[in-house]
């Protein structure tokens, strides 16, 4: 027999989801089979599956230890030890939430089963400081709130409590959270611009076609840049997101004829082949720079009016000072700053 007293993260959902969470590899008639022979129990009574867990409920499994464990999925990379170390730039952490600095060429979360993405780092380090058991993770997944492309950096939220997960997830799809980048765009910019469009993929090619005019599949897109500095045939932009779709800035701006400087997918090859040999540069000079939090009560109050600030990589700000782009905008706190 084993018992499980629920726990904050677990609380707030349907018994038979967490059992599936739990025994991730038993089919759900084997939980249903067993709820209803009172193998499973909740707080000593027997359990249809649809009651809603609380704090300190109490589920027992009278099942064998070979049973359980036969039906329990074994994760890798949960071990602190097995998840290479990576110095994560936090920019702000708290009881619930953490906001990390994502370098270039780091996924977001995992595109393949084998990848580590800044999700997997992000478990290790909760593990290693001891933010989190080994037995939490079997119920609940610390994870990423919004996603970066590969090669773009910058500020990266995440939930560390289910309550925060949540709350600040559904802060991204209401897009009550403003979000802005900076990007060295080629050409010269003068006036900013509110422009909208839509967005078709293409999982082929892992692409996106900006049109004007709706198609079928396309998902509309809306975004706003205004330039802070103009340099030598390159323009520093501030770009407010206010959708967020696939690769939607990259293709934004190419459309208007500015794409930005190291984007194979969507830029010039030629000025990308320049900066590579000059730079080195192998991705697109894309930062996720600023995150405004609105006014927020709950869970996520700490946060309330807060603005968060991620400065540029060191290899962004070189190139923008070589190509005489205003140093005063490249200068970004680390961190939290009051709005």
């Amino acid at each position: 027999m084993r018992e499980i007293i629920i726990r904050p993260n677990e609380a707030g959902q349907r018994l038979d989801k967490f059992l599936t969470k739990y025994m991730a590899l038993a089919p759900k008639s084997f939980f249903y089979k067993m709820l209803r022979k009172k193998n499973i129990t909740l707080n000593g009574r027997k359990a249809t599956g649809q009651e809603k867990l609380s704090v300190n409920d109490t589920v027992k499994l009278f099942l064998s230890d070979e049973t359980i464990d036969k039906f329990t999925e074994k994760k890798t990379l949960h071990q602190p030890a097995d998840i290479p170390p990576a110095d994560l730039d936090i920019l702000y952490e708290d009881r619930h939430t953490i906001f990390i600095n994502k370098p270039v060429g780091m996924l977001s979360q995992k595109a393949a089963k084998n990848d580590i993405s800044l999700v997997e780092y992000m478990i290790g380090y909760l593990l290693k400081s001891r933010q989190i058991t080994e037995e939490e993770l079997c119920t609940f997944h610390p994870s990423v709130c919004n996603r970066l492309d590969r090669n773009t950096s910058g500020i990266v939220a995440a939930g560390k409590t289910l309550a925060a997960l949540q709350e600040l997830s559904e802060m991204f799809r209401e897009r009550s959270v403003k979000k802005y980048y900076l990007c060295l765009a080629a050409g010269t910019v003068t006036q900013g611009a509110h422009i909208s469009g839509f967005l078709t993929k293409d999982p082929r090619t892992n692409t996106v076609i900006y049109s004007t005019s709706m198609t079928k599949g396309a998902a509309r897109i809306e975004t706003e840049y205004r330039p802070l500095s103009t340099g030598d045939n390159v323009t520093l932009l501030e770009v407010h997101l206010i959708t967020g779709k696939t690769h939607q800035i990259r293709a934004h701006l190419a459309s208007q004829g500015h794409p930005i400087i190291g984007d194979y997918k969507y830029g010039d090859r030629k000025i990308n082949d320049r900066y590579r040999s000059e730079y080195g540069l192998t991705s697109q000079l894309l930062h996720s720079v600023r995150l405004c939090i609105p006014e927020c009560t709950g869970t996520l109050s700490g946060l309330s009016g807060k603005v968060l600030t991620a400065p540029l990589p060191e290899l962004f700000q070189r190139i923008c000072e070589d190509k005489k782009i205003q140093r005063s905008f490249l200068k970004w706190p680390h961190g939290v700053q009051e709005d």
